[in-house]
């Protein structure tokens, strides 16, 4: 029923379907040394405020394959090192385009966490908390977009692009903080198999986000009736969540209307444009990215990885190899383009990117040629504002089992996030219980902040 709004008003204007269409919008280096006075004073600067774009890969990308190889073991298969922009760095050689940009980069080796299974694995990277017990915690989307976005923004704070939520739909959520709260997400049309090569461009939209000429005129009138029935319904009910479905229902009437929803229109962007970024999902969804951060939009997630259509995804069990290099040429088109098109529009110093998944893959290869689940020792990435680029973090041993350097835990990344946007990680929200909780448990990773 999500993404149908415009078609709730034109039909049977009953409160019961106004507050159905409410689901439209609804739809993871050490710390030492840290000087917690000039982190905060830092960290709650208004003018050290960012962006963020969250590069999600579902079903949880090969560590060893991507940017934590091991050339010389029996563990590093078959994919080579290749050099980078920054002496000694060195990554897969399926990330060209990433490796000229290497002096962006901040790779984190030495990344560890407890849970490996797809659903308890999503939550915990996406959260901050493992799964379980009475607190639904937000998405870590919902909590820097609350502190990042302002009231009158014309486009939603949280845009979730080609999200797969079946893993855990509530690490997709907003959890306490409530629907206000909640990403629009945005639909994709899906292309398996090297999407970079289809023969068409992924469509990505809202839908009804641009209504037709007919329908864009009967708008108003539309919308002065919906707003009759909620003037008389909360005149007599002050639920939260009456109110919180009243705001979903106002930024969405604010987007439907906005000049500035014609970001999500690719096709005003040349061919050449769209092409460099990839033909997929993943790449389309970067450019869409970039435009929405041009637009201001706080929070922006992109996610790789689709286990609807194909093999085009990260949980490589079998037949590791050949699809990672598919899915690292979609990864590396799509990254490298949307930084350097950020870079070139003086956006990459005030836009943070994290890229990560929800647990690394195991260095033994198994019979099948794959790569199994394996949360004890892996990588994420983090790039652009309040990031210095250029270095990796973090040591695994020489088979790729263990950290031997610059262990860090989820809380860690999360609160590192914080930090670069400008958002103290202490900051805390209060749950349905009453309970104070910090957007981000962690320490921030001194080593790698700007």
């Amino acid at each position: 029923m999500k993404n149908n709004l415009l078609k709730l008003l034109a039909e049977t204007p009953s409160r019961r379907q106004f507050l159905k269409a409410a689901g439209w919008s609804a739809l993871g280096c050490s710390a030492s040394g840290w000087l917690p006075r000039l982190a905060h004073a830092l960290a709650t600067d208004d003018k050290r405020r960012r962006q963020c774009i969250l590069l999600w890969m579902n079903g949880g990308p090969s560590q060893l394959d991507t940017f934590d190889l091991k050339p010389g073991h029996a563990n590093g298969g078959e994919f080579k090192e290749i050099d980078t922009t920054v002496p000694g760095l060195r990554i897969s050689e399926h990330l060209p385009r990433l490796a000229t940009q290497a002096q962006r980069l901040a790779i984190l080796r030495g990344l560890s966490t407890k849970e490996g299974d797809h659903g308890r694995g999503t939550y915990l990277m996406r959260t901050g908390h493992s799964p379980g017990g009475p607190v639904r915690y937000p998405a870590i989307g919902s909590s820097l977009s609350k502190e990042l976005g302002s009231d009158d923004a014309e486009l939603p704070h949280y845009i979730s692009i080609a999200p797969y939520q079946q893993f855990n739909q509530a690490a997709f959520g907003p959890g306490f903080l409530g629907p206000k709260y909640a990403p629009a997400v945005v639909d994709a049309r899906r292309t398996g198999g090297d999407a970079n090569q289809a023969s068409s461009y992924a469509d990505l939209r809202i839908e009804n986000l641009l209504p037709g000429d007919a329908a864009a005129a009967r708008l108003p009138n539309r919308v002065d009736l919906w707003q009759q029935f909620e003037t008389n319904f909360l005149a007599s009910h002050h639920a939260p969540s009456v109110v919180g479905h009243k705001t979903v229902y106002q930024r969405a009437m604010r987007m439907m209307r906005s000049p500035a929803a014609a970001a999500f229109d690719l096709t005003s962007e040349p061919d050449a444009v769209r092409d460099t970024y990839g033909r997929g999902v993943f790449g389309q969804g970067c450019l869409l990215a970039r435009r929405l951060i041009e637009q201001r939009v706080p929070f922006v997630e992109v996610s790789l990885g689709d286990f609807s259509n194909g093999t085009n995804n990260w949980d490589t069990h079998q037949n590791n190899f050949a699809t990672v290099k598919v899915l690292s040429a979609q990864l590396d088109a799509g990254w490298a383009s949307l930084m350097q098109d950020l870079e070139d529009r003086g956006l990459l110093d005030s836009t943070t990117i994290l890229w990560m998944g929800e647990f690394g893959r195991t260095p033994i290869i198994n019979q099948m040629g794959g790569r199994d689940h394996y949360p004890n020792a892996w990588s994420c990435v983090m790039a652009g504002g309040g990031i210095q680029g250029g270095r990796a973090c973090g040591r695994t041993s020489a088979d790729g089992t263990a950290i031997e350097e610059g262990k860090v835990a989820v809380g860690d990344v999360l609160a590192t996030l914080c930090q670069a946007l400008g958002v103290d990680p202490e900051q805390k929200n209060t749950s349905e219980q009453g309970r104070p909780i910090r957007i981000a448990e962690g320490e921030p990773i001194r080593e790698i902040l700007a």
